[in-house]
């Protein structure tokens, strides 16, 4: 394996070019290549993104990775409607469940987020057209180079979607977590300047 630091990409056995996050793990190396920054339309989808990186603040993302199925199963396949209908009794079952991060707060989190996210559909018609508003119009350069990306966590956008979805009652939806969901769904294209990955649509 070889890292080149200078631009962040890494060469692996298979002789393609990859950010350097996903070096060292298949699992992370499948997601990198197949889904992270794939454009995502599908409300499911995108609540599912949402709600594992608020699960994610604080830990890492391959953390989380290992544990979505269990996420999963815990929490009815991310089916807004379902989630919504959770009570005390599956807040205690996820609290005992260690296949997943069992953080009450974030337990408790989800099901409201999922409670709002029914609100905010009734409101915008759907959730990706809700989000995909808070794209910006221009993101400077397709790929960002190293530097850049490194020193990047949070954006205008990212604030704007944190603010108002914190107005309109979610929780654990931090700036810093609004711009990994972005980075995750696809809103921008954040893999490094000659990075293999080409992005495109996916449900």
């Amino acid at each position: 394996m070889a890292i080149e630091h200078d631009n962040g990409l890494v060469i692996e056995a298979d002789g393609k070019p990859r950010c350097w996050w996903c070096a060292g793990d298949d699992l992370y190396r499948h997601y990198h290549d197949t889904e992270w920054g794939q454009r995502v339309r599908d409300d499911r989808t995108l609540f599912e993104k949402i709600c594992l990186e608020g699960f994610q603040s604080g830990l890492s993302w391959l953390t989380i990775l290992r544990k979505r199925e269990n996420f999963r199963a815990a929490f009815a396949n991310f089916e807004i409607a379902k989630v919504a209908s959770f009570g005390e009794a599956d807040i205690e079952r996820c609290v005992k469940d260690a296949g997943i991060i069992r953080h009450r707060g974030k337990i408790v989190s989800t099901i409201n987020n999922a409670r709002r996210a029914i609100e905010l559909i009734e409101k915008e018609g759907s959730l990706s057209d809700y989000v995909w508003q808070f794209r910006a119009e221009h993101r400077g350069p397709e790929r960002l180079d190293y530097p850049t990306l490194r020193q990047m966590a949070v954006t205008p956008e990212s604030t704007a979607l944190s603010k108002d979805l914190k107005k309109r009652g979610w929780s654990f939806v931090g700036p810093t977590t609004c711009y990994a969901f972005m980075q995750a769904m696809g809103m921008v294209d954040d893999h490094v300047e000659g990075c293999h990955v080409t992005v495109g649509e996916r449900r």
